[in-house]
């Protein structure tokens, strides 16, 4: 079962209650990089409320729900269609489209730049209810995926800042996913989002319903129980190398278990031009760094590219670099060839 914590003493002004909560929530992510909390202070209307507005739109005929099709924002914003597949191989009956947004800047924003993704305004549907309450729902699922940052600060024992100061303009993306079992899908427990790691930092989990599973570090799935009062924390590529592997960046993946499923992660990213690299002290003379440094707006944009066939289509950097990896994903690969080694 994954550790279940309690996150309200981070409303607390006391730094030894604060630094033993960021020591439960370290311990965590250094040993399996998924966790879930309770008491995170986000009020159950306000998530019913944003699962109405996405039910409401996702229920809009597909014509209609494509006039706000993601491949026509210029950074990366909106609806996103069945028929968006991603390059994974276990994705045997993928059936899921998506609503995509984040910070909703404008374009005299520090960092923005014409032609990144996941910088700049959102996408908004003609629907006045949907703005208000996914916005009220993003806005607080992001104070508290800064909060969740500054705790681990103090857990990992760097200067405060350490990661947040790097999170000023950040390309953090909030999503709101329908799945649907496809007709004719026999194998309920086929996989509909194939295995992957997260690509930014941290990501702040609501499901209505089961499916999710997690990749242990013995090579294991396991299902994730499903609690309305609860989030979902896993740990993503860049916190993973910003700690130089302290943490870990959990492999996922969800399966046909219902004909219909809702959720919303939350991903806390980094600025844009924010270099990704082992944070002073957890690299010395006897502890090398393990991962290059990378820059965090290279990092995601690479990684959507092979989620999004628009982006591929798009060729925005005009080299054809082949199949994307990621290299975080190394353990999700160990577990599929141990799971088609003959016994």
């Amino acid at each position: 079962m994954p550790p279940l914590i309690d996150v309200s003493a981070r409303r607390l002004q006391d730094p030894v209650a604060r630094r033993e909560l960021g020591d439960r929530l370290g311990n965590a992510a250094r040993t399996s990089g998924f966790f879930r909390i309770k008491g995170h202070g986000i009020a159950l209307q306000t998530i019913e409320a944003a699962y109405g507005a996405a039910r409401r739109f996702f229920a809009r005929p597909d014509a209609e729900k494509r006039r706000w099709y993601i491949g026509h924002s210029p950074n990366h914003r909106g609806y996103v269609p069945f028929t968006e597949k991603g390059d994974y191989p276990d994705e045997v009956h993928r059936s899921y489209e998506a609503f995509d947004l984040g910070h909703d800047g404008s374009r005299n924003d520090p960092g923005y730049v014409p032609g990144r993704l996941l910088c700049g305004p959102n996408v908004w549907p003609d629907d006045a209810e949907f703005r208000k309450a996914v916005s009220a729902y993003h806005d607080q699922v992001a104070a508290l995926g800064q909060d969740l940052c500054q705790l681990l600060e103090l857990h990992l024992r760097v200067p405060a800042g350490a990661i947040t100061s790097r999170m000023r303009n950040p390309m953090s993306q909030l999503r709101l996913l329908h799945y649907v079992r496809a007709a004719g899908t026999r194998d309920a427990k086929s996989v509909n989002m194939g295995a992957h790691t997260d690509y930014e930092c941290l990501t702040l989990l609501h499901t209505r319903n089961e499916g999710l599973q997690v990749l242990t570090e013995s090579g294991a799935w396991i299902d994730v129980p499903v609690d309305p009062r609860v989030l979902v924390v896993n740990i993503g590529d860049m916190l993973e190398a910003w700690t130089n592997g302290l943490f870990r960046s959990t492999p996922h993946r969800v399966l046909n278990l219902r004909p219909e499923r809702f959720s919303m992660p939350y991903f806390v990213s980094a600025d844009y031009d924010t270099e990704i690299a082992p944070l002073p002290g957890l690299v010395d003379a006897g502890c090398a760094s393990r991962y290059p440094p990378f820059r965090a707006g290279d990092h995601l944009e690479r990684m959507l590219r092979r989620d999004f066939p628009y982006l591929r289509a798009q060729a925005r950097s005009g080299v054809n670099e082949g199949p994307v990896t990621n290299p975080f994903e190394d353990r999700i690969r160990a577990a599929a060839a141990a799971e088609a080694r003959p016994d």
